[in-house]
């Protein structure tokens, strides 16, 4: 049926019934919290962060951080727009671009919304992979806004994972989901160049993220 709409109405059709999905399964699934407390501390004196996650994991972050006000960077792919409508039904605010398309314009976007007091979300291996590769932008927004970085990672058991590029997660029914936070990390860097070049040495805050969920 929906290959058969216009592409607009294709999208509208698929976010809401992802929504909808999202919001069913969501209900059911028991999500333990591991190692919030910078997270916890830095809400308490409205610090914004720079969040890092696996495009893998986004589907049951975005249930768990609904309606937080967080900003997501999202890709202008064909996969990206139906993303972004469901992130914004979910209470999220978006920046569209990515490090091969608009990437100036996304970056700009990323900034005005740390600068504004916004947490910001960023997918660094998105939005085609290679997985669990690191991109610049986050790296470029912590050191321009001064932001910290937490990488966030997560885990489910018992969960589908999609035959694409990132195994994409999808917690089943009931299932548990663990959801885990970094310690703070800064971007030291005297320009956005130098803080390119140091992108790779986030690795370490995902990893640890990653540990702590015991995935």
């Amino acid at each position: 049926m929906a290959g058969d709409l216009p592409p607009t109405r294709r999208v509208r059709w698929l976010a809401r019934l992802g929504t909808a999905l999202v919001r069913v399964l969501g209900l059911t699934w028991r999500v333990r919290v591991l190692h919030d407390h910078d997270v916890r501390r830095f809400r308490s004196t409205r610090q914004p962060i720079v969040f890092m996650l696996w495009h893998g994991g986004l589907l049951p972050l975005l249930y768990h951080h609904r309606n937080e006000g967080i900003v997501v960077m999202i890709s202008e792919h064909a996969d990206g727009e139906i993303i972004a409508r469901i992130a914004e039904n979910f209470g999220f605010g978006t920046v569209r671009g990515s490090t091969s398309r608009g990437a100036a314009r996304a970056l700009l976007g990323a900034v005005r919304a740390v600068n504004e007091g916004h947490d910001l979300a960023v997918t660094p291996d998105g939005p085609r992979g290679p997985a669990k590769s690191i991109a610049p932008g986050s790296a470029v927004v912590a050191q321009r806004t001064g932001a910290p970085v937490i990488g966030v990672g997560v885990s489910a058991r018992s969960a589908w994972r999609l035959k694409s590029w990132d195994s994409f997660l999808i917690p089943k029914p009931f299932a548990k989901v663990h959801i885990a936070y970094s310690d703070e990390a800064r971007v030291h860097a005297p320009d956005a160049r130098a803080a390119a070049d140091a992108a790779q040495n986030l690795h370490a805050v995902m990893s640890a993220a990653e540990q702590r969920t015991g995935g």
